[in-house]
């Protein structure tokens, strides 16, 4: 059986998911004589229409509502060179040998022969990338399938006619050279990897890269690339930067000084015989980059180095990349956060691209992993569990890929799926929404019930703000303008807020500044001692509901989270707390007919009285 004959199964397949599954659909069907039946690429529902749907869930991941006619292959063994690696990378640059080595699985068609020359159209199949550091660290070797995704991508999606590959940057797994951190030498490994998958005798010359965390950050930087091949990308809990990963508006995390060398030194200078590879140019600036820019809360560029700037990728991918984007993000991550998403998300459009957005309330997850879920602690999204399992998403992959991969289907729904810290999902054109409206608060409305003004290492600051009267959605990225006043023998200063619901303190945000960066961005400025500041602080992405009679509550510290103030922004800061300090709360209206429910869900309980 050839490739192209799968379609003919596919609408048996059809019309038994559209009798038995998508039963309470039938009344908006027109079964006139005059209409046709519906075509087979119409399997799959709209997300509003699936609350009956089934899936399995008795593994650690979800499956496909209905599954491929192929075998799985045995898994390949292939290593790319990667020529573009020369002399002045170092490493396997000085050897001329350098290359990335991928494990490959294959559907097994019948008629279709992958090692012959002369392959028919209908046998060429697109493939399906997740690229990362992780195979050989104990976990799995790249021809394994992982548990974390590749188990999910082969099984699912290989019998419906795509080919998977896992594959290893640079300095891990059997791949050599150097562990590059996300910088130029890693790019050119993955692109490597995607135009040689893109361009084998069997591919139909489209890839679409995967992955989530290090694994999802790779497809962003796979589309600054300008692979031909490279159709589409799903970045789940993905980097758009590694700088962008560990500073928000100049604050660090506290990995940031021992991201590469630290969190990745095993990967490189080891002590093995392989350190000789290791011993490039990205890797050895990273012993000194993050700790410099720890230092000065910068970028470093005014010391010469492009270190941070070469590993930012989302502004070249939005410049050169020519294929569609489908991003997933736990709104609860608190490892890769969501601002990687927001306003990612917008961005993209704006730039041409087609977009769509997966948005729950999990933390560094995927949609469908019950074991992580139900783990979450309050106000972390333990209030949205079980609403947060989303069994159908690997439907929503196989229709996404079908159409960007291999034009079958119609389009998928451009829009953004997005759940609040209640469960209830909902669907919006793009995210945050367009109909946004803003309400701006002044201190002098609020009410201090702890501390004062001045906010240090051991004080903490509490404003109580009016209850609402009404329920009252906050979404996308609220503000907090706050005038601060530095100390006299100071040149900068640190704040974090959390936003807390009044009742109870259930966790609703948080916003971090180091004070150099007040105007916002990512250039920093250098202040005087005793200088006063608008700190114009914005807050990580949420969709939180709070009740008609409730409010919020700011709780000021000078640091909190996984964000350490530099040592030249440790000193004590003062606000003011009156109408010059604002909080800008950015809102829907919103009512449970706007909700859907997802699969295998009872009724949100939220919702029974309405």
């Amino acid at each position: 059986m050839h490739l192209g004959t799968s379609v003919a199964e596919r609408s048996i397949a059809v019309l038994l998911v559209l009798v038995f599954s998508l039963a309470p659909l039938s009344g908006c069907l027109d079964s006139g004589p005059e209409e046709q039946d519906p075509e087979p690429e119409h399997w799959l529902p709209e997300v509003e229409n699936r609350s009956e749907m089934f899936y399995r869930s008795d593994d650690v991941f979800s499956r496909v509502s209905w599954n491929g006619s192929f075998g799985i292959g045995d898994a390949l063994s292939i290593y790319v060179p990667v020529p573009e690696i020369d002399l002045s990378d170092g490493g396997a640059g000085a050897t001329g040998d350098a290359e990335v080595h991928l494990g490959l699985w294959l559907p097994v068609i019948e008629g279709c022969d992958w090692g012959s020359g002369d392959i028919p159209e209908e046998c060429k199949v697109p493939v399906l990338a997740e690229i990362g550091p992780y195979y050989d660290d104990g976990d799995v070797d790249a021809l394994t399938p992982a548990d974390r995704l590749g188990r999910f991508l082969i099984e699912n999606f290989v019998p419906h006619g795509y080919g998977v590959a896992q594959v290893s940057v640079f300095g891990t797994g059997e791949s050599n050279h150097c562990m590059d951190l996300m910088g130029h030498d890693e790019q050119a490994g993955i692109k490597a990897a995607v135009d040689w998958l893109g361009s084998q005798t069997w591919s139909n010359g489209r890839v679409g890269a995967i992955g989530k965390s290090y694994d999802g950050s790779t497809p962003w930087n796979a589309a600054a690339a300008e692979s031909e091949h490279l159709a589409t990308i799903v970045p789940m809990s993905g980097l758009i930067g590694v700088h962008d990963l560990m500073w928000r508006n100049g604050s660090m995390e506290f990995r940031g000084a021992i991201m590469h060398n630290g969190v990745y030194g095993s990967f490189g200078l080891d002590g093995d015989s392989g350190d000789i590879e290791n011993a490039c140019e990205g890797y050895l600036e990273g012993y000194y980059a993050g700790p410099a820019a720890y230092m000065t809360g910068d970028n470093l560029a005014w010391t010469g180095s492009d270190y941070w700037e070469e590993r930012h990728f989302l502004t070249r991918a939005l410049d050169v990349y020519q294929g569609s984007i489908y991003i997933i993000h736990g709104m609860q991550d608190w490892n890769v956060d969501p601002h990687m998403a927001f306003p990612v998300h917008q961005m993209s459009i704006d730039a041409g691209f087609d977009v769509k957005g997966l948005y729950g309330q999990w933390g560094h997850d995927y949609p469908d992993r019950e074991s992580g879920h139900s783990g979450l602690s309050s106000g972390r999204g333990a209030e949205a569990y079980p609403y947060t399992l989303r069994w159908d998403w690997a439907d929503d992959l196989l229709e996404w890929f079908d159409f960007y991969l291999r034009d079958v289907g119609p389009q998928p729904r451009l829009i953004a799926e997005i759940q609040d810290n209640m469960g209830g999902w909902r669907v919006e054109s793009t995210y945050p929404p367009e109909d946004v409206k803003w309400m701006m608060v002044g201190m002098d409305e609020c009410q201090v019930v702890l501390g004062g003004s001045t906010v240090s290492s051991g004080s903490q600051t509490t404003i109580e703000c009016p209850s609402f009267e009404g329920e009252t959605r906050i979404v996308g990225t609220p503000t907090f303008h706050v005038e601060a006043q530095i100390g006299l023998l100071s040149t900068s200063g640190h704040l974090f807020v959390e936003m807390v619901r009044t009742s109870d303190e259930m966790h609703l945000g948080h916003a971090v500044m180091d004070l150099r960066f007040h105007a916002g961005g990512k250039e920093g400025q250098t202040l005087t001692p005793g200088s006063t500041v608008l700190a114009k602080m914005e807050f990580f992405g949420m969709d939180v509901v709070v009740p008609a009679g409730d409010g919020i509550t700011l709780l000021i510290t000078q640091t909190g989270e996984d964000y350490v103030p530099s040592p030249v922004s440790t000193q004590a800061v003062t606000i003011s707390l009156d109408s010059s300090s604002v909080l800008g709360l950015s809102s829907v209206n919103r009512t449970c007919s706007d909700l859907f429910l997802p699969p295998m869900q009872e009724p949100y309980p939220f919702c029974q009285s309405e």
